[in-house]
């Protein structure tokens, strides 16, 4: 199994497909091609999320404001998979993850690199990441030391989100991404509100209920509740959160018990 992953919207993920398929017959599955533009972290938290649940693959990652430059593109090594992408630290995150993560250097200069023959600097998805995953595919996860091209790599750049604050009966933390429904996903561990669910809680110094799920409260209300994350969100039945309590990515807040 082959996954992949952009910020490309459409029709760029395509040409990184017809690369694959040309050079194997893996299950290609999508994750998302419209994560949010040349924003790594927030990409990094929603492979994280989501990678895990998938059985031993390769995952391929492109959000790359970086394209062209001198940063690398990576191979890690996880668990039983692997990931592929640019150097900025996006993958890290899911791979620590999947397991202790082994990183490598892809050298697409390298003769027995199997480079596609694009031109230009722009589209390393489907010049050097894609035939690089059906490499590591068919090559196998555990054969990795037998490619050429790649060169083990100690300091890749890392990504890790920040720690929150808990003090006693107050937890400080940040808004780390929002989701299409507007709900505004927070480093706060929801294991704070275990014991709190039906009572009110202080968000940003506004008492607001501490829910299991979205319904309980009316429609238009919100709330403060746990999501599949295991973090605590900031939400409205039925309405955009971010807007409700003004915040986006980066926000600062503060729940008081």
């Amino acid at each position: 199994m082959i996954t992949l992953a952009s910020d490309f919207g459409e029709p760029y993920p395509a040409a990184m497909k017809g690369v694959l398929l040309s050079r194997t017959d893996a299950q290609l599955v999508d994750v998302a091609h419209n994560l949010p533009r040349q924003e790594p972290r927030t990409a990094a938290f929603w492979l994280r999320e989501t990678l895990p649940w998938f059985p031993p693959a390769v995952h391929l990652a492109v959000i790359d404001p970086g394209v062209g430059t001198d940063r690398a593109a990576l191979v890690v090594r996880a668990g039983e998979s692997a990931l592929v992408g640019p150097d900025n630290g996006v993958l890290m995150p899911a791979a620590r993850e999947l397991g202790e993560p082994e990183v490598f250097a892809i050298d697409p200069h390298h003769g027995e690199f199997p480079a596609t023959g694009g031109e230009g600097s722009t589209f390393d998805g489907r010049d050097v990441f894609a035939p690089a995953v059906a490499a590591v595919h068919e090559t196998g996860v555990d054969e990795l030391e037998g490619l050429g091209w790649l060169s083990a790599l100690d300091d890749p750049e890392e990504l890790r989100f920040p720690e929150p604050d808990l003090r006693g009966r107050e937890a400080s933390g940040e808004v780390l991404v929002t989701d299409r429904f507007g709900n505004a996903i927070t480093n706060i561990p929801g294991s704070l509100l275990e014991d709190r669910f039906g009572d009110e809680v202080a968000v940003n110094g506004t008492a607001v209920p501490a829910e299991r799920s979205y319904a309980g409260v009316e429609p238009g209300h919100r709330l403060v509740t746990v999501g599949s994350h295991g973090n605590v969100e900031l939400a409205v039945n039925v309405g955009r959160g971010d807007d409700a309590f003004g915040v986006g990515v980066g926000s600062d807040v503060t729940i008081s018990f």
